[in-house]
């Protein structure tokens, strides 16, 4: 069958456009469409992880994505009548290009993808909607595009279809079902201008480029001053009306006296001014029951949704998009040059037995629905701490958390302690080691002196940036792996390559400053993959095949 593209992407928030980004990069023809005319949107998402930057540092937009952000941002911390000041500038992250935590707008985030992608020729489709989808008898789906121009509908064949299409995913409803349940609360977003506060209360002023938040007994406020429509924008919690709107999309707006009284039962002393825009968002816990089903994929919101504690939203659905991106981008490739390998069953993690031409696409599923599943129960614990109205909580944040004030400049003072925080939100510690394209070679189980990792670097988990020598210079591991394609490192004493397993997404590193003479194949999303204690070809060549990038 003739496939008009080989993957379609279907939305194009900051999941989708990494997602096709991914995808491109790794050889897959695609195609990206939204069914938004304006591609402005209010952001929602405004942190990115350092683990999410170092996903897409091989993708060429993180000096981007830095000139646009805040990586020194501060904030004041608001205790009843203390105000702790916050800075969270260098961490003490060791193994990494990016110690720091960055204030950024999602906009700024889908504006600097989209650009990417313009400059590689692929254009984001707006006002073109998904209508209709079906899979095919033979391999692919077939989508139907309804364009608003008016042109008349699209049938388009493609190989893999990917719904970033979010919370109210039409592609979700062919995969699987919805699992999970609704918050008692809602979020209300606004872009406001602030002057000081209005008798009766003591005239004063917040202090401006910062953010403030609130820790209170009825939940939290923030202040962030990267509006987009406005100097300031606001994010607090409430108890969610009666009258609920659908989920997936903001809601009505907020009257402008809501507004107030949310500051001024926050105790902030602020006055609104201005109200540029504001809208309720409803809040859900919910995650897909299958992430994939044949030729279809969810990614991002249309997989998971949760509240916005821990910055987790924007984060976890790159997570996904660069995952899944490669292996589409591979699996593409491969479906075009070679024809179908016959069906067998999935080997245990850890071999390298023949495998069904779906194995390295189940891999996402196998490997992003339990980490996703993992960032939905933390997100639901931190959200229960800061905002939820059950009474421990609002007793511990009313209470607790005031009369531990006086410790917090102590705690924050606390880097190493601070940087395990991080991490663990950042997603530093995730690993995938049941992975099918997880392999150990049993000899290699014994530790090698001076390997990549003072612990031993295992297949699956992340590889940090470590300083290495390679040909002759000091180099950091992340800037030899900041290409697309599959990284391979030697050590000093082992054998080469041989010619015929290199290629176009294949690069290999000796490493002149690691006696030994082991080998690491390192996945394009920066995991360990296939490590053995001698360049084995045959172990190797079978990996290369595994994900596509070598011919059966």
């Amino acid at each position: 069958m003739s496939h008009d593209v080989d993957v379609l992407v279907v939305g194009a928030g900051a999941t989708g456009l990494a997602l096709a980004l991914q995808a491109h990069d790794h050889g897959a023809l695609v195609r990206i469409v939204e069914r938004r005319t304006d591609p402005f949107r209010a952001s929602r998402a405004m942190v990115m992880h350092p683990r999410t930057l170092e996903l897409l540092r091989p993708l060429g937009v993180t000096d981007a994505l830095l000139a646009r952000g805040d990586s020194s941002p501060t904030a004041r911390l608001h205790l009843r009548s203390r105000v702790v000041p916050v800075a969270i500038d260098q961490l003490d992250l060791p193994g990494t290009a990016f110690p720091h935590l960055l204030l950024i707008r999602q906009a700024d985030v889908e504006a600097v993808l989209g650009a990417a992608l313009a400059e590689r020729g692929v254009t984001v489709e707006r006002g073109t909607e998904l209508v209709r989808l079906a899979r095919l008898r033979h391999g692919g789906a077939r989508a139907e595009l309804r364009h608003a121009d008016g042109e008349s509908d699209e049938n388009l064949l493609c190989r893999y279809l990917v719904g970033c299409d979010g919370a109210a995913s039409l592609v979700r409803g062919s995969v699987g079902g919805w699992l999970g349940g609704d918050y008692a609360q809602e979020v209300v977003l606004a872009d406001v201008e602030l002057g000081a506060a209005l008798p009766p209360a003591a005239p004063a002023t917040l202090e401006p480029g910062v953010a403030h938040v609130v820790v209170g007994r009825r939940g939290l406020v923030f202040l962030f001053n990267i509006g987009e429509r406005a100097t300031w924008r606001m994010l607090a919690t409430r108890r969610a009306g009666a009258d609920r709107q659908p989920f997936g999309q903001p809601g009505p707006p907020v009257p402008r006296a809501q507004l107030q009284r949310l500051l001024d039962e926050s105790g902030l002393p602020a006055h609104i001014e201005e109200l540029a825009w504001s809208a309720q968002v409803r809040l859900q816990h919910r995650i897909a029951s299958r992430f994939s089903r044949g030729p279809l994929f969810i990614a991002g919101d249309a997989a998971h949704v949760h509240s916005p504690a821990g910055a987790q939203g924007m984060n976890a659905g790159i997570h996904d998009a660069v995952n899944l991106g490669w292996k589409l981008g591979f699996a593409a490739a491969a479906g075009r040059r070679a024809r179908p390998s016959a069906a067998g069953e999935t080997p245990a993690p850890g071999t390298l037995a023949a495998l069904p031409g779906s194995a390295l696409l189940d891999s996402y599923a196998q490997e992003r629905r339990p980490a996703d599943l993992a960032v939905l129960r933390l997100t639901r614990l931190i959200y229960w701490a800061e905002a939820s109205l059950h009474p421990l909580a609002q007793l511990g944040r009313a209470v607790l958390v005031p009369a531990g004030a006086p410790l917090l400049p102590w705690l924050i003072r606390r880097r190493r302690l601070t940087a395990a925080g991080v991490r663990t939100l950042a997603q530093f510690r995730l690993r995938y080691p049941r992975s099918v394209l997880s392999v150990d070679v049993q000899a290699s189980l014994i530790p090698v002196r001076d390997g990549l990792a003072r612990r031993g670097l295992r297949p699956g988990s992340r590889v940090a940036d470590t300083l290495v020598r390679c040909e002759g210079r000091r180099v950091r591991a992340h800037e030899l792996m900041a290409t697309p394609g599959v990284h391979i490192f030697l050590q000093a004493d082992a054998r080469p390559v041989p010619e015929r397993l290199l290629g176009p997404f294949v690069h290999v590193h000796r490493l002149d400053d690691r006696p030994g003479t082991g080998m690491l194949v390192v996945r394009p999303d920066g995991y360990a993959a296939l490590r053995a204690p001698v360049l084995d070809e045959g172990q190797l060549a079978a990996w290369l095949r595994m994900v596509g990038v070598l011919e059966r």
